[in-house]
């Protein structure tokens, strides 16, 4: 499967973003799905995944309550709704597909490109 992120840009704290992340192929949902992060100078960390069926979700506790990953099976499309942005959440964003229902980005096999979003305070 081929992931293509969207959506990033810059914002100002307290504002909202939605990412999309837009899949190839027929397969899509027979993945579960993540949104992890990258900021400058920091190794990726985990925010979000959703099972294949979009009944179950997990966070990151930095993300808990602001963040919302939900997908459309349909579009083979996966979201991050963003709000309350703060500025520790700049960073490059990716989306991935696996096998397996984790937060471990090690489990995951595809990845999307990545899109920025940067948050000024």
């Amino acid at each position: 499967v081929q992931l293509q992120a969207s959506g990033g840009g810059l914002v100002q704290a307290g504002e909202s973003l939605r990412l999309s992340c837009a899949a190839s192929g027929r397969t899509f949902s027979t993945y579960n799905m993540g949104w992890f992060r990258q900021a400058p100078g920091k190794e990726r960390e985990f925010v979000a995944a959703i099972t294949r069926s979009g009944d179950n979700q997990i966070y990151a506790d930095s993300v808990k309550g602001r963040f919302t990953i939900s997908r459309d099976n349909a579009e083979n499309t996966v979201y991050l709704q963003m709000n309350s942005l703060k500025p520790e959440d700049t960073a490059v964003y990716y989306c991935a597909a696996a096998t397996y229902y984790s937060g471990s980005s090690s489990l995951y096999n595809y990845w999307g490109q990545g899109t920025l979003v940067t948050v000024s305070s």
